[in-house]
């Protein structure tokens, strides 16, 4: 009798024989062939976790990332330090030069202890200079002995040719022991008495000018 449904086929294969259903002709499908492995398969196989994967911290670099900000920072710092001692160095130097000049006395040296004295930038030191020679030509011991003032009884003396009374009120409290002539009190003297009367651009100006640029007294 001729069977109206698949009848059953063995199929061998290299490790084992599969049991494979088979058409009416006796032959087996492709798809029946490869069933028992797809069961094996799928029976065997560990689950695939196909979950989004979790964003991971990269801690190695931000360690790098904060290791290069300390770096830079330790870069800043160590410049700051410098520019410092550099500072330093130069106003060790300023401090150096003045004390040899005010050591080897002379008019530079004079204009350099007043100004010290009056806690006033070293820089004036050319606009007084000009303002000294322009008075006295640099004669601590200069009297005006023709001007009214010396026809008042009061001539005005030393290096920033004060009277006598301009001198004591004006002097600075440091050296007002010191006489008229002294060269360092009379130069404070006569540099406060200017700024008071003139300001401080008149001083740096190095004294009063006329319209045709020549120094007036003051």
């Amino acid at each position: 009798m001729v069977a109206t449904t698949a009848a059953v086929g063995a199929v061998a294969t290299g490790a084992f024989t599969a049991i494979v259903p088979a058409l009416e002709d006796g032959t087996a499908t492709a798809a029946a062939a490869d069933a028992p492995y797809d069961t094996a398969l799928a029976s065997n196989s560990t689950a695939i976790d196909t979950a989004p994967a979790v964003s991971m911290v990269p801690v190695e670099l931000a360690a790098e990332s904060e290791s290069v900000e300390n770096h830079l920072a330790r870069v800043v710092q160590a410049a700051d330090l410098a520019e410092l001692h550099a500072q330093q160095a130069r106003e060790q130097a300023e401090r150096e030069r003045i004390a040899d000049l005010i050591e080897r006395g002379g008019l530079n040296g004079w204009i350099a202890e007043a100004l010290q004295i009056l806690e006033l930038p070293q820089s004036l030191a050319p606009s007084v200079k000009k303002i000294v020679l322009a008075e006295s030509g640099g004669n601590p011991r200069a009297i005006n002995n023709w001007d009214a003032n010396a026809r008042r009884g009061t001539p005005s003396q030393g290096l920033m040719q004060t009277i006598p009374t301009t001198y004591k009120h004006y002097v600075h409290p440091e050296v007002k022991n010191r006489p008229i002539t002294d060269p360092v009190a009379n130069i404070t003297a006569g540099i406060r008495y200017m700024i008071d009367n003139y300001g401080m651009d008149t001083l740096e100006a190095g004294g009063r000018s006329n319209s045709s640029g020549n120094y007036v007294g003051y």
